[in-house]
């Protein structure tokens, strides 16, 4: 993710398969998303703060440095989440919905629903929890704006407008169409799932499947669904946008494949200069 006066350039948390690779589909590179994160950063008038905490890698902007009091959100939710999974080895590995627990941290409960309502397991929520709770920790804390990527997802928390470009891996559309996002529609999560760049599990062949929602738990999890129907054909979009039209709480979805494009909801799309931003590198 980068953040350019006014936008936003992120890539996906991808997930690559067997399906995909049997496909010939080239393979992906686990740090693709890395590559085109954490560069220089310019007019932004936000302030750049980076917390690693093992597999939890955040790049942060806020009006302050924040990396101590980041580093303590990110840790007591890793614990919270840890503890649970030693009691319940089921939430780490079900790629399908689990039942609410009543008894469980809030944190937890928020991934179990996430998964419910999406119809996918509750780890596939976990980056944008993460990405929330800091975020909103961080407002607690006196942040009045915040914007936290997470591997790709991003809960994002601006009283400006700004624009979201989409990075999905070699499709001819990559870096060249964004999301357009208004104060009002803020604070909210972008979240994405690709099978072609990034590390994570996706049984689709989505180069960037892009969920934007008030929650950015459930529009992870969303993005993992999403990501999960697109296949390859002429049709291979339908069936990604018939599913997110069923869902609620979703302000708006885009959905990328090779040169294949569809969208659903209340999104702007603009177009990107991708070689004006490319040059801001």
């Amino acid at each position: 993710m980068k953040y350019f006066g006014g936008q936003v350039f992120f890539t996906g948390r991808a997930r690559g398969t067997e399906m995909a690779r049997r496909q010939q589909r080239k393979k992906k590179d686990p740090n693709s998303y890395r590559k085109r994160s954490y560069q220089r950063l310019s007019q932004s008038g936000l302030v750049s703060s980076r917390v690693r905490m093992m597999e939890t890698d955040l790049h942060i902007l806020t009006p302050d440095r924040v990396e101590d009091d980041a580093l303590a959100l990110v840790a007591e939710l890793r614990a919270e989440l840890e503890h649970y999974i030693e009691a319940h080895a089921e939430f780490l590995h079900s790629l399908v919905p689990l039942a609410r627990d009543s008894g469980a941290p809030e944190h937890v409960c928020t991934m179990l629903a996430a998964g419910l309502q999406a119809g996918v397991g509750p780890m596939a929520a976990v980056a944008g929890t993460v990405a929330e709770a800091v975020g909103q920790g961080l407002e607690r804390y006196g942040q009045a704006e915040v914007i936290v990527e997470n591997g790709g997802d991003i809960y994002v928390h601006r009283q400006q407008a700004c624009t979201i470009s989409i990075y999905a891996g070699e499709s001819s559309l990559s870096g060249r169409v964004g999301i357009r996002l208004q104060p009002e529609q803020m604070p909210c999560g972008i979240c994405t799932s690709s099978a072609s760049i990034g590390h994570s599990l996706s049984l689709g062949t989505s180069d960037a499947a892009v969920v934007v929602a008030p929650s950015t738990a459930f529009a992870d999890a969303l993005a993992t669904r999403l990501g999960n129907e697109v296949q390859q054909g002429a049709d291979g979009l339908s069936r990604a946008l018939q599913v997110v039209q069923e869902m609620e709480n979703v302000t708006g979805a885009v959905l990328i494949a090779g040169d294949k494009l569809g969208v659903w909801g209340d999104v702007e799309l603009v177009q990107v200069d991708a070689q004006s931003a490319a040059a801001k590198e």
